[in-house]
């Protein structure tokens, strides 16, 4: 009986190994059968600035910010609405079904789990005023992982619904300051929301700073058509921050493939050309590294602020490196790639920075 266990254990560990394996060798070809549709596009129906009008395509309709702190944050202090920024939130991909290229509005997974990712990401920004979470015909996981034609006109299906929510926010906030934020697809839609709506337009003097997190920027292909610089100094307004985060041993190469087969938003190639990495503060790292991390109570569900936080630093490709690889659950992809906690991880950090960065422009 005995052997025949270790028999079974031996079995079960050249299995690991075989999967391991051919993961490794076979990793982009298994997420692509696993993810990318193999059914036709059908393109949804345009929304409208007016449709947007509609409560019902809002996560969150310009209330304030009452998102759920991780326990251990304080509240932020009170502030008048003459201090407020209004704040434009693009949540991520929640829609991950490959039997369809684009979500639809009443999808009732995609919409929780969208949910919960604004509720964990958007949190840094409460307090600093009012915002507004489009609900958008998002592309499918897979749309991200082939160069079929199918995925690109996804990829504009769901931008047009978030251009058409812009346009329904800047109807409601006629001044004011504005945050443009996002993470993965959504701060992909917010790239080309800058170089289309902002860039050379007079909301352009209103943008407090554009958080593009968990996307690749290129420095010359991409920066020059979003109209702002850089953010280079911790009370700088008005520029954009962007990282990618992985941990040591860290392997990027997925990302980078990506990056260098496609074009721009100037009309240039990528390839070659450098990645805007930005520390959380957009300048030089904290010699003290960054204060606290916002991990997730898989009891609860819950957020817990952890202190001390994680080092990290841009390295020479443009990756946010982190010091160490800090045991967040269970969604750190292939080459430690910790994308799902671009926020989490730094989430104190935001938080103050974006608070820093609304005084800095209204003082302007």
């Amino acid at each position: 009986m005995a052997r025949k266990f270790l028999y079974l254990v031996a079995a079960l560990i050249v299995l690991t190994l075989a999967a391991a394996f051919a993961y490794r060798l076979w990793s982009d070809e298994l997420m692509v059968a696993a993810f990318v549709p193999d059914t036709e596009f059908v393109a949804p129906a345009p929304h409208t600035p007016a449709d947007y009008g509609d409560q019902r395509l809002w996560h969150v309709h310009g209330k304030d910010n009452a998102l759920p702190l991780p326990d251990g944050a304080a509240p932020a202090p009170p502030r008048p609405a003459a201090r407020q920024a209004a704040i434009f939130f693009v949540h991520p991909t929640s829609f991950i079904d490959r039997s369809a290229w684009n979500a639809s509005d009443d999808d009732a997974k995609a919409v929780a789990d969208a949910q919960g990712y604004i509720a964990m990401q958007a949190n840094v920004f409460a307090g600093l005023g009012p915002l507004w979470a489009p609900r958008y015909r998002q592309a499918t996981f897979g749309a991200f992982l082939t160069d079929r034609p199918e995925a690109d006109r996804a990829i504009d299906a769901a931008y047009g619904d978030v251009a058409a929510a812009f346009d329904a926010f800047l109807a409601a906030n006629p001044e004011g300051p504005i945050i443009l934020a996002g993470h993965s697809q959504g701060s992909r839609h917010l790239m080309r929301l800058l170089a289309e709506k902002v860039a050379g337009k007079p909301v352009a003097r209103r943008i407090v700073a554009a958080y593009l997190v968990g996307w690749p920027v290129s420095m010359t292909a991409d920066l020059p058509a979003l109209g702002l610089p850089v953010c280079v100094a911790p009370a700088q307004a008005g520029c954009v921050l962007s990282w990618q985060s992985f941990a040591p041993p860290a392997d990027p190469a997925a990302i980078r493939r990506a990056y260098d087969a496609g074009k721009g938003l100037t009309g240039r190639p990528r390839r070659d050309t450098p990645m805007l990495c930005t520390s959380p503060v957009g300048g030089v790292m904290p010699a003290s590294g960054y204060p606290g991390i916002a991990r997730r109570d898989e009891m609860t569900g819950r957020q817990i602020l952890v202190r001390p936080g994680v080092g990290a630093r841009c390295d020479a490709e443009g990756f946010l490196m982190l010091d160490a690889a800090p045991d967040l659950g269970p969604f750190v992809l292939p080459g430690n790639n910790y994308h799902i906690y671009d926020y989490a991880l730094f989430w104190e950090t935001i938080r103050a920075d974006a608070t820093r960065r609304l005084d800095a422009f209204l003082t302007r």
